[in-house]
């Protein structure tokens, strides 16, 4: 399939016309204003990510398991560790969009600078073949007039011909003289701007298609410049997706080696304050001075009337025969769970 080119398809049939030409700067200006659209989108998600890298690199700095010990405490130490490093990523990133934007501004700027020398050459042209066809087409007006002026003045020589006034004669034939003298000089100027026009609309076609050439190679140049430049930002956003896990993982491979059991021994190790339980509290009769291991004093009862009575008193000092307070349920005790 044959390849188009400016050149061949931005031509109009009036001469004075820049139909094509103004087709191609507008797009020329469209393609402008989307490398400064993409360029500041970078610049703007440099932003961000310089922000995100800020507030991770804070984030990192912030208490995180300060009471924790061994492999735990490892373990989140890696975790703050990695993440101060995520947000270094970032902020390099974010570096790196900002040079990638730059480089677009300033392939933007070279394209203009070259564009506009083009421009002001072509609008000068412009401007010499509007005025050039001007002047020819005015100079066409006048020779087709100074011809109707001849052919009038002869018209009147041949019909006064058989008259017998000798001066009018003679004024015809130098009127008709001059006319013609004055249709010849009409026609040598006409024919001269004619000449300057084609010589003009000549060079302007070469221009033009010159011009053409190098608007066309400015367009595949930024529409390439764009293509890579989309490309080379996706693949910094793939690699700091890598960064990021790889980091990522330098935690993840922290928290292998967390073992909870000797997190726990650990501590047991570090805080132990003793290996056997306290012994266990005793009732103690308060009436008797007695211990009975395991019982508790029964509930207070009110006597139904009068005084409460004296206490019994102990047959013999044998620990089975004392008489003391008891309670009714076996599994009551002292010890609260």
């Amino acid at each position: 399939m044959k390849n188009l080119h400016f050149k061949d398809y931005f031509w109009n049939s009036d001469l004075t016309s820049t139909a094509g030409y103004d087709a191609i700067i507008q797009f020329l200006g469209d393609g402008r204003r989307t490398c400064k659209e993409v360029e500041d989108f970078m610049k703007a998600r440099a932003a961000i990510e310089e922000k995100y890298a800020k507030d991770l690199l804070g984030l990192s700095k912030k208490v995180c398991g300060h009471n924790e010990m061994n492999t735990l405490k490892r373990s989140l130490d890696m975790f703050k560790l990695q993440t101060e490093h995520v947000s270094l990523s970032h902020l390099q990133l974010a570096q790196t969009m900002r040079e990638e934007a730059k480089k677009l501004e300033d392939f933007r700027e070279k394209q203009k600078e070259a564009r506009k020398k083009i421009e002001q050459q072509m609008d000068v042209i412009h401007k010499q073949k509007a005025s050039q066809f001007k002047k020819t087409m005015d100079s066409k007006k006048t020779y087709e007039q100074k011809c109707r002026d001849k052919e009038e003045a002869d018209q009147n020589v041949n019909r006064n011909t058989n008259t017998n006034n000798t001066k009018h004669i003679e004024k015809l034939h130098s009127k008709a003289q001059q006319a013609k003298q004055n249709a010849e000089e009409a026609d040598r100027i006409y024919l001269q701007n004619v000449t300057t026009l084609a010589k003009i609309s000549e060079d302007w076609m070469k221009e033009h298609a010159k011009a053409c050439e190098m608007f066309e190679k400015q367009a595949m140049e930024r529409i390439s410049i764009l293509r890579n430049t989309v490309w080379t930002h996706l693949n910094q956003l793939s690699q700091q997706c890598v960064t990021s896990d790889e980091l990522y993982e330098e935690v993840r491979k922290s928290l292998e080696q967390c073992d909870i059991q000797e997190d726990i021994e650990h501590f047991v190790n570090l805080r132990q304050t003793g290996d056997k339980p306290p012994a266990l509290v005793v009732y103690e009769n308060f009436y008797s001075g007695q211990k009975t291991p395991g019982l508790a004093p029964p509930p207070r009862q009110l006597p139904p009337f009068g005084r409460r009575g004296p206490l019994p008193t102990p047959a013999n000092d044998s620990r089975d025969d004392t008489i003391y307070s008891t309670v009714q349920d076996q599994g009551y005790s002292v010890i609260r769970y």
